[in-house]
């Protein structure tokens, strides 16, 4: 949903659909948000391989569960973009993945991804110890953040802050020009929201494995 949300948001803001600046980003984070609130107790509701990446990094996500989370991570993103190129044809797909905004260098480009996505996920890590936040509650914070990194960034990254999320559209769209961007650094900047989370927080906890796993599966 998150992906779908992002691709067509991007593909109508870019063409004559009118979609304006605001509601671009808008509608990222209210899907990110709606995402969380249906299926935080379910499965955590990652969505983002490099959120689940961080998760396991601060050690309260099991491994199996982590590759298995961001294989069906990238699969659901396919087939998001594969049935907007099915209503679009790929060569408009290409406008729904991330892309340097127009002068903006690649360097520029990737700094900004591993400083947004270290952003993204230092939120949702917070917010995952605070039993007041944990699950639906999270959902505004994360939402919001989503949305506040699109408004702050967009023009220079295209805010991706999700390798899957870029990543299938730009695969159906032969458009690699710039992949690299948004496969490595948004888990450099997990990296990063890891190590300085444990310098605020110390050790993983009990809440962190609830919100990382959901409440049934910490059950």
């Amino acid at each position: 949903m998150i992906t779908a949300a992002a691709i067509g948001v991007d593909v109508f803001y870019f063409t004559e659909h009118h979609i304006d600046y605001s509601s671009r980003w808008l509608a990222r984070g209210f899907a990110a948000a709606a995402v969380i609130y249906a299926f935080s107790e379910i499965s955590g509701a990652h969505a983002d391989p490099a959120v689940t990446f961080g998760f396991w990094l601060r050690r309260v996500f099991p491994l199996r569960m982590t590759i298995v989370y961001v294989i069906s991570q990238f699969a659901g993103a396919l087939l998001a973009a594969l049935l907007w190129a099915l209503v679009d044809g790929p060569a408009i797909l290409a406008l729904g993945a991330s892309h340097p905004g127009p002068g903006i260098s690649g360097t520029l480009a990737a700094a900004c991804e591993f400083v947004l996505t270290f952003v993204l996920v230092l939120v949702i890590l917070m917010t995952a110890q605070e039993q007041a936040a944990i699950g639906k509650q999270a959902a505004l914070a994360v939402g919001f953040t989503v949305a506040a990194c699109g408004f702050a960034a967009g023009p220079i990254s295209g805010a991706s802050m999700n390798p899957a999320r870029t990543l299938a559209p730009q695969l159906l769209s032969g458009q690699f020009q710039n992949i690299w961007i948004y496969i490595g650094d948004p888990f450099l900047g997990a990296l990063a929201a890891v190590g300085v989370h444990g310098l605020i927080s110390g050790g993983p906890s009990r809440a962190e494995e609830r919100a990382a796993r959901g409440k049934r599966g910490a059950s």
